[in-house]
């Protein structure tokens, strides 16, 4: 008798997401799915023990271009990292991200970029790794 094969999911500790501002407006990835375009920010899910700033610096390059410079977190929220029927809330991190060169070049999986305030975003269609904006609280008071 053949034994069952149990594949557990990967732990992951947070979503570390890039907030990419210039003049007021942040840099979000366009996603085609079910010909919907849906907005999503560069981001990447971090696991145990990893440091999330160096796994969003690399994530940040590979799916815009951009050499940023990550800073301090500007916004907290959760993101479901499990399935719409079992949920296992992670917490999800905005990252402020800086670059001396704006010029996005949208990697595998993207059709291109949308620069678009934060309150304007959250009236937009958002993909599942960018829901957690609309419930967002910012981690600093007045900034």
């Amino acid at each position: 008798m053949r034994e069952k094969k149990i594949v557990k999911a990967p732990e992951y500790a947070a979503l570390a997401c890039a907030i990419i501002e210039d003049g007021g407006r942040v840099l979000f990835l366009k996603r085609k799915e079910k010909e919907r375009e849906l907005l999503e920010l560069p981001c990447v899910l971090v696991g145990k023990g990893m440091n999330p700033v160096s796994e969003l610096k690399g994530a940040v390059l590979a799916q815009t271009g951009i050499d940023a410079q990550i800073g301090d977190v500007v916004l907290e929220g959760r993101h479901n990292a499990g399935s719409r029927k079992r949920r296992k809330w992670i917490p999800a991190l905005g990252f402020r991200a800086s670059a001396k060169s704006m010029g996005a070049r949208v990697g595998a999986g993207f059709s291109g970029v949308r620069w678009i305030s934060l309150e304007d975003a959250k009236k937009e269609k958002m993909a599942r790794k960018a829901e957690w904006l609309r419930a967002s609280s910012s981690a600093q008071a007045g900034k």
